[in-house]
């Protein structure tokens, strides 16, 4: 896979730039600047009647590229957002019974831990949280909980940010929830685009939330829910365009479009869709399906790690992996080191990026990247770290 080329505005921006953080601020192909100059041009071309083209046009595309990403039946079942933290927050305003119950882990990305602990806080919220670790036994032990029942949310990753340890089977644990009208939140973010995803089997009964921040190469403001037909009708936080259809009628009683639409919130830029739909059908036309991105990003990783066995860097010991090479991981290695700040500023000083967590320093790819990368990486990595 030789995709290189396709990037060669943001790669040609800083040529020396060594850029392993795929997983953070994803590289844009080139076909996005030509949709963001698109964007502009339709604004100035139709004024109010851009949104008349964005949902007519452009909200339909980027639904059909994600129905069939995801193995979809319905493409009208996504709604968009600038954040999926505004998706979730507006899907729990559907949870009338107080304290909200809550089934989660201990590795859930800030967006929604951050909100978690502070609905704890207020009274507003009670959580359970299942530990990742041990992997080998999480399935069998967030199954067990979720089967207990008497939970308003159960959410948990596809694949963790905090040690890319990737859930491959997501269906025993939505199978567990005991209760119908537990509503079921699984978060996507770092899985949609890294790894390949069928919803096929669980699309009447999971909302899935993802975006184009990452591995999607679009960007920021092109976030997404699938929401299934039979939960959460009715929105309590709602914003206009949720009833956009029927803006022109004035009817008394509150309207919501049909399908995932009835989550959309207010104005938005709509800019990030354009770059998404463009990346997506410049996929498409290369052939290139998530299940290749999920092969070339392990190949490199196992290149990586091959590297560091043959001649060893100690502050990247593969022993230190937060989820091991037998582990499924998603596109990035994590690893534990106790300064592992320090260790990001000394490759920064090399010009790799990469980017920490704690005590985690994290690695992406993506098809960006070739091999010759990942060597270059090992060279100055050795000096860095020395």
């Amino acid at each position: 896979m030789n995709l290189k080329p396709h990037f060669s505005r943001f790669l040609g921006a800083f040529p020396q730039r060594l850029h392993f953080a795929a997983h953070s601020h994803h590289p844009w192909p080139d076909v996005s600047f030509d949709a963001q100059q698109r964007a502009w041009l339709d604004a100035a071309e139709l004024i109010d009647d851009k949104w008349t083209k964005v949902f007519g046009e452009v909200i339909p595309q980027a639904q059909a590229h994600l129905a069939r990403l995801l193995h979809l039946p319905d493409p009208n079942t996504l709604c968009f957002a600038p954040s999926t933290h505004e998706l979730v927050v507006r899907l729990l305003s559907c949870v009338e019974r107080k304290p909200l119950r809550v089934l989660t882990t201990d590795s859930e990305f800030h967006s929604f831990a951050r909100q978690l602990r502070r609905w704890e806080e207020s009274g507003a919220a009670v959580a359970e949280r299942i530990a990742v670790q041990p992997y080998a036994s999480f399935a069998a032990r967030f199954a067990a909980a979720a089967a207990h029942g008497n939970h308003d949310l159960v959410y948990f990753s596809q694949c963790f940010f905090n040690s890319g340890f990737l859930i491959e089977d997501l269906a025993p644990l939505v199978a567990a929830v005991r209760d119908a009208e537990t509503l079921v939140v699984i978060d996507g973010y770092h899985g949609f685009m890294a790894a390949p995803t069928d919803l096929s089997a669980l699309a009447e009964r999971v909302f899935y939330v993802g975006g184009g921040y990452k591995y999607a190469m679009a960007g920021e403001g092109a976030c997404y829910m699938h929401c299934p037909p039979s939960y959460a009708q009715r929105p309590v936080n709602t914003g206009w365009f949720a009833g956009f259809a029927a803006l022109s009628q004035g009817t008394a009683s509150i309207a919501y479009s049909d399908g995932g639409l009835r989550f959309m919130g207010g104005t938005f830029d709509p800019t990030g869709l354009y770059r998404f739909n463009a990346v997506m059908a410049w996929l498409q036309a290369q052939a290139v399906q998530p299940d290749a991105i999920h092969r070339h990003a392990q190949a490199l990783q196992e290149r990586l790690l091959e590297g560091l066995l043959a001649r060893p860097i100690k502050a990247l010991d593969p022993a230190a992996l937060v989820a091991p090479r037998e582990i499924a991981r998603g596109n990035f290695l994590c690893f534990r080191h106790p300064q592992a700040g320090e260790l990001h500023a000394r490759l920064l000083a090399h010009e790799i990026h990469t980017d920490y967590r704690e005590d985690r320093l994290r690695i992406g790819f993506g098809i960006y990247q070739d091999g010759v990368d990942v060597d270059e990486l090992l060279r100055r990595s050795a000096l860095a770290l020395a």
